[in-house]
């Protein structure tokens, strides 16, 4: 019996030891760094791991409720819900009976690795950093401008040395009876010039031809805005929405297509995004510090002109108007119309605005002058293939001049009334 004894022992033992075993092999097989690239694909546009936001924030879910109904709840949530489960009902209702889109494509490994990124510890947060601000040097030494002014006083103390050495040495020679070379007068230089009458008028004719040319040049770029990159009151960045997303640019400004104005989005088409996106990204942030931004500082002030709670997740009534300031003007007597352009004519944005997936700042990038319009309506051919709008004009056209392909100039661009009223 004693043997027996020992031999149960020995086995309680053994099965323990090869359970911890599993278990630590378990743990070490999920892969933290595959979790957070599976969480931010799937997870992250309604939960965050420290803050709620559409969903409940997310670290360490994995010590409040058991692994095996995290597969059920996070594969078909709904469906746990219809079986009855009292922590399901209990979510589900908690949530205003929004049930958590279904990820049945996710494998149980998937999920360990996802849970395993969720029970990291919260990094500590770094000293505040002013974003935008120079670097502090603590050893600045001289600047440049102390060190130019301190050789200009040497320069200047030893010109004033060189002409009192010079009075000297004159006086000593006339003490002694040296004679000292008289100096010969001579006509000033404005005096010289004065006499010269044929000099005079060559420089008067180049001096009135010089004032007309660059007062002119000066006149010809009034209202010309070209470059102008005013500051707006919510920093919008092209380069991340247009550029990094891939944003198209008629999903904002949509009224480019079917008016002639294109608009400024209204903040709930910035809202369709944005009420999940209360921070971006990391990296995101450190690329922007260059910039200046803060840009989860910009989202906050969104959220503040809509009246969003984004702890509530609903909208408070509240709201503030944005003051944006107008990049492109032109005159009152100018008729341009977007959707003739966008629409009929097929022209990309960046052609007249330039590569705004580029610009963190949104700037004025062509002059917008008439000689602009008309060397681009002298260039473009326009587009006629499966376009009915041009497809009898062009018929006609293309007969008249002989060619197959029509620029805007010969179908009638470069007509005045075309763009005057």
């Amino acid at each position: 019996m004693k043997k027996v004894g020992n031999h149960k022992s020995f086995l309680k033992i053994f099965f323990s030891l090869a359970l911890s075993l599993s278990f630590s092999l378990s743990i070490f097989a999920q892969d933290p760094a595959k979790g957070k690239e599976l969480f931010n694909a799937n997870c992250a546009a309604c939960h965050k791991l420290d803050k709620k936001m559409t969903g409940p924030a997310l670290r360490g879910v994995a010590d409040k409720y058991d692994k095996e109904w995290l597969y059920k709840w996070i594969k078909n949530s709904g469906e746990l819900v219809k079986s009855g489960d009292a922590q399901a009902v209990k979510i589900f209702e908690e949530y205003a009976g929004v049930a958590m889109t279904a990820f049945p494509q996710l494998s149980n490994e998937d999920i360990d690795n996802i849970l395993a990124y969720t029970s990291e510890p919260a990094p500590s947060k770094p000293d505040e950093v002013v974003i935008g601000a120079p670097p502090v040097n603590e050893d600045p030494g001289l600047s440049n401008n102390v060190i130019l002014g301190a050789l200009s006083l040497v320069l200047v103390m030893l010109i004033v040395m060189l002409f009192l050495v010079n009075n000297v040495l004159t006086k000593i020679a006339k003490a002694n009876g040296l004679e000292v070379e008289a100096k010969e007068k001579s006509l000033p230089i404005w005096k010289a010039f004065a006499k010269n009458q044929f000099l005079v008028l060559v420089s008067v004719i180049m001096f009135l031809l010089f004032a007309a040319y660059f007062a002119y040049g000066y006149l010809m770029q009034v209202g010309v805005d070209q470059g102008y990159e005013p500051v707006q009151p919510i920093h919008y960045s092209h380069r991340i929405h247009a550029g990094d997303n891939g944003i198209d640019c008629k999903y904002c400004h949509s009224a480019a297509r079917v008016s002639k104005h294109s608009n400024i989005p209204s903040l709930n088409v910035c809202m369709n995004c944005h009420k999940n996106i209360s921070e971006v990204a990391e990296s995101t942030l450190k690329e922007g510090q260059e910039y200046g931004v803060d840009y989860n500082a910009e989202i906050q002030k969104l959220y503040t002109a809509v009246g969003w709670d984004a702890t509530k997740q609903a909208y408070t009534g509240k709201t503030e108007p944005v003051k944006w300031v107008r990049i492109h003007n032109l005159p009152d007597f100018v008729y341009f119309n977007h959707s003739q352009h966008v629409t009929v004519a097929g022209v990309e944005c960046q052609k007249c605005h330039g590569p705004v997936e580029e610009m963190e700042i949104m700037k004025q990038f062509s002059p917008l002058t008439m000689g602009w319009c008309i060397d681009c309506h002298r260039e473009t051919n326009v587009k006629v293939q499966d376009n009915e709008y041009y497809k009898k004009i062009h018929e006609e056209l293309s007969k008249k001049y002989g060619v197959d392909q029509l620029t805007a100039a010969q179908m009638g661009g470069l007509e005045c009334g075309k763009c005057h009223y």
